[in-house]
């Protein structure tokens, strides 16, 4: 990325909680925090095993995920504004790393030897109308449209993935699970207010 674009979108988040900016521009780890009161390193995410109260959320979450890649590579090319395309950008590095760590997670649900395709090989959930609807959208878009029918769609996604995440925070189960719940809802967020101030939804 270069870095002119990079300091046009950090000044623009400047305002924004660290946590919310750190993980907008694709910088969160991925990896748990350390339990309060631990004496050790956080477990790597390889090592998590959740609860099987947690895996529906991740799963629905990985679905998620899969779809906002879809979203960012159908962008890929075709978005003018810089500071779009840097979020852009950035929100798929982020939830690259966010998808790898849950797809161990889920892989971790399945017991050695217990692989009958009801815990570690959870089937993706095929996208809802709407949101095939707004990818067919985002497709379709004219060049002289393309931003700003990405940035409706895009804040439409996220505010999706914002509400699972909220409404899974309070039940998780598992720590490292409520973390991330809380990283997406925050993160996913700022992205939504960050995409509100940019010059593609004031173009018409």
């Amino acid at each position: 990325m270069r870095p002119d674009a990079v300091h046009g979108v950090r000044r623009r988040l400047a305002a924004l909680p660290l946590a919310a900016l750190l993980a907008v521009t694709g910088c969160a780890s991925p990896a748990p925090a350390p339990p309060s009161g631990g004496t050790g390193a956080p477990p790597s995410a390889g090592s998590v095993r959740p609860d099987p109260a947690d895996v529906p959320f991740l799963t629905a979450m990985v679905a998620h995920h899969d779809r906002t890649r879809v979203i960012a590579a159908a962008a890929a090319g075709r978005v003018t504004d810089a500071e779009l395309r840097t979020l852009v950008a950035a929100v798929d590095a982020t939830e690259a790393d966010e998808l790898a760590t849950m797809r161990r997670w889920l892989a971790a649900a399945t017991p050695p030897g217990d692989d009958d395709g009801h815990a570690g090989h959870h089937a993706h959930p095929g996208g809802s109308p709407t949101a095939d609807a707004d990818l067919a959208r985002l497709r379709s878009a004219p060049a002289d449209r393309f931003d700003v029918v990405l940035v409706d769609v895009l804040t439409a996604h996220q505010r999706r993935a914002a509400a699972l995440a909220r409404a899974h925070r309070p039940v998780a189960v598992g720590a490292e699970v409520r973390d991330l719940a809380d990283r997406i809802e925050r993160s996913r967020t700022a992205q939504i207010q960050l995409m509100s101030r940019l010059p593609a939804t004031r173009a018409g």
